[in-house]
């Protein structure tokens, strides 16, 4: 069964530069810890990644999954559905953006993950929530960095 979690953050951004940030997806494994390499298998007309292939640390080893993006809701949201896995038959999510006033960005991600092999819920929920919790910590490291650089 599917675990959907939601987590919420301010960045100090622009909801257009936090967009820039997770739309660039080639480069998250400059800022995203656990992932070691992404391959862009498909652009779509506008030359953004429409599905890409990861690799990244989970649970204690390597695993792969391939993900297809949406960006027809940009700038506002960036949604993607796994369309292969080795560890996760599903890794739904997004990122959506609403401006938070003071020029900050409320960012809402939303992940959903079944896992191939059966774990206890609470194992599943401890990992869930550390995904998602570095995920938006590395985010705004990214974002808040790269507008004093």
């Amino acid at each position: 069964m599917a675990e959907l979690a939601t987590e919420r953050m301010v960045v100090t951004a622009t909801p257009e530069q936090c967009f820039a940030v997770v739309s660039d997806i080639e480069r998250y494994p400059e800022w995203a810890a656990d992932i070691k390499q992404v391959v862009i298998e498909r652009r779509d007309d506008e030359g953004r990644p429409g599905e890409a292939t990861f690799r990244a640390g989970a649970f204690g080893r390597s695993t792969s999954y391939t993900l297809s993006y949406d960006f027809s809701k940009g700038p506002r949201i960036l949604a993607w559905k796994q369309t292969a896995g080795d560890l996760t038959s599903k890794l739904d999510g997004s990122y959506r953006f609403d401006a938070a006033g003071d020029g900050g960005t409320e960012v809402t991600y939303t992940l959903e993950v079944e896992l191939r092999v059966p774990l206890p819920g609470f194992i599943k929920r401890r990992a869930q929530s550390r995904i998602m919790h570095t995920a938006l910590e590395e985010l705004k490291a990214r974002v808040e960095s790269s507008l004093t650089t």
